[in-house]
């Protein structure tokens, strides 16, 4: 390449022109940090795979010429990215691009859970994320910053910081009725690791199974299991778990979902309850509850957390990926005292802890009253939307029961079996492009009456309503009804 404009050698030509603008800045860059901004431009243009190895470069004295700088400075550059590796230098043929380089570095792909591109999505587990209350939380965090000692920028307490652990605790006790000393808090990223931490300690003391409900989530068997603890399925009746099969089992730890089953949406009874409480002290075992949902009641005041029952029987795990966002990675775990030294260690162990800033600013934002507000705000939007799919489900699929409490962010429609058999019913809704599962779908042996779904029964739905607005959900069971009939 000449100034002229002219190279006798096609292909390097074709390849030089790619990445002659990147260098210009490099040419204008202040006199003393020229050579070090040429050699980076050049090295960058072959990382990028702008320049692919190969390519022959111009002459020092053409490059000096077209980019107004020295030649020196073209031959340094030359010579050190030739030492480096990124260049090779055949006396008397020329400079070329090397061929050691690695090729660039692909675009990073995004595995996140994504919108499944359904017309209609009914699958429950995400809050409507248009909630996220950013003004308020912007607030909070130039607030923190603007008030939080450099010393707090170290390392945290692993338990996480003293002013959130009691501001959680003070929350907790004030609206679930748990008993909540903030030495025995811990701060966690999300249920998710509470339930993996827990796992991971009662691994450590000797325990090889856990029981787990049957329906129940699907993240509860996996992340114990991730523990190495066997899962041990327990059914359900009415009530809650069925005591029978759970003292049978031999386990003495169970997860439970008692202010809300997941996904039957029943409550436990108080005698459930109680028999519960009574089986843990009895063998001296452990009831792991997930409080995913607590707050979310909207016939009624929230029944309050087992844990305040027996807080040396029961581990307590909630978080704000329903109340705030699952994105901000933030819960909590109050542990009986036997089990708290060890949590904490084996949460040591694992991060060292939470993000600083971000504890800080939802200790403010529960502080401030900002999260009781958030939560007052979600429930009247919640509490629509449950209204909404129930009245659409009566015009659309007449006969259908909406079972379980009003609460939470998805509800149980059992549809009258005029309307399957149920397998043909998923097919159809599938192919018109909706998004639903069914309660078998959550169900590990199938055998518990909650679950059954055979030719001739009910299709007993899992419908998730709170990320789905009102407009949407008639549209959507209107698709689903659509759906049904035309095939």
């Amino acid at each position: 390449m000449t100034s002229s404009g002219t190279n006798p050698d096609p292909p390097a030509a074709v390849g030089w022109a790619g990445a002659w603008e990147v260098l210009l800045p490099a040419a204008s860059a202040p006199a003393r940090a020229r050579g070090r901004a040429l050699q980076a431009a050049l090295r960058e243009a072959v990382r990028s795979g702008l320049l692919t190895p190969g390519v022959r470069l111009p002459s020092s004295r053409e490059l000096a010429a077209d980019l107004g700088v020295s030649r020196g400075l073209v031959t340094e550059a030359y010579e050190q990215l030739t030492a480096e590796g990124y260049l090779r230098s055949d006396r008397g043929a020329g400079t070329w691009v090397g061929g050691a380089v690695r090729a660039a570095v692909p675009r990073a792909r995004d595995l996140a859970p994504r919108d499944r591109g359904a017309r209609a999505d009914f699958v429950p587990g995400t809050p409507d994320l248009s909630l996220f209350p950013r003004a308020a939380w912007s607030a909070a965090q130039r607030g923190v910053l603007a008030e939080l000692p450099h010393h707090t920028l170290g390392y945290p307490d692993p338990r996480g910081l003293p002013r959130l652990r009691t501001a959680l605790a003070e929350l907790l006790t004030r609206r679930r009725g748990v008993v909540a000393d903030p030495e025995r808090v811990a701060v966690v990223s999300g249920v998710a690791q509470a339930t993996t931490l827990l796992g991971f300690v009662l691994h450590a003391r000797g325990v090889r199974a856990v029981g787990v409900e049957d329906p129940g989530s699907p993240e509860h068997g996996t992340l114990y299991a991730s523990a190495g603890l066997d899962v041990v399925p327990l059914p359900l009746d009415d009530e809650g778990l069925d005591m029978g099969v759970l003292r049978a089992s031999g386990v003495r730890v169970v997860v439970t979902t008692p202010s809300h089953q997941f996904p039957t949406g029943i409550a436990y009874s108080a005698r459930r309850r109680a028999e519960l409480l009574d089986w843990a002290r009895a063998v001296d075992g452990l009831v792991v509850e997930d409080d995913y949902d607590g707050d979310f009641r909207y016939d009624r005041a929230p029944v309050g957390a087992l844990q305040g029952l027996d807080p040396e029987h029961v581990a307590y795990t909630g978080s704000v990926s329903k109340s705030l966002a699952p994105g901000l990675r933030l819960g909590w775990l109050l542990v009986p005292a036997s089990l708290a030294e060890e949590v904490v260690e084996r949460k040591r162990t694992m991060d060292l802890g939470n993000p600083v800033v971000d504890q800080a600013v939802l200790a403010r934002f529960v502080e401030r009253g900002d999260y009781d507000r958030q939560l007052r705000r979600c429930r009247r939007a919640y509490r629509e939307r449950r209204d909404t799919l129930v009245t659409a489900l009566a015009e659309h699929f007449p006969g259908t029961e909406v079972s379980g409490i009003a609460a939470g962010l998805h509800a149980i429609a059992a549809l009258p079996a005029r309307y399957g058999p149920p397998d043909h019913f998923l097919t159809s809704t599938a192919s018109a492009g909706i998004a639903v599962r069914s309660l078998t779908s959550y169900t590990r042996t199938m055998s518990d009456h909650h679950g059954t779904d055979n030719g001739n029964d009910v299709i007993r739905l899992v419908l998730g309503y709170a990320h789905v607005s009102p407009t949407h959900i008639r549209e959507g069971i209107h698709l689903m009804a659509n759906a049904t009939r035309s095939h």
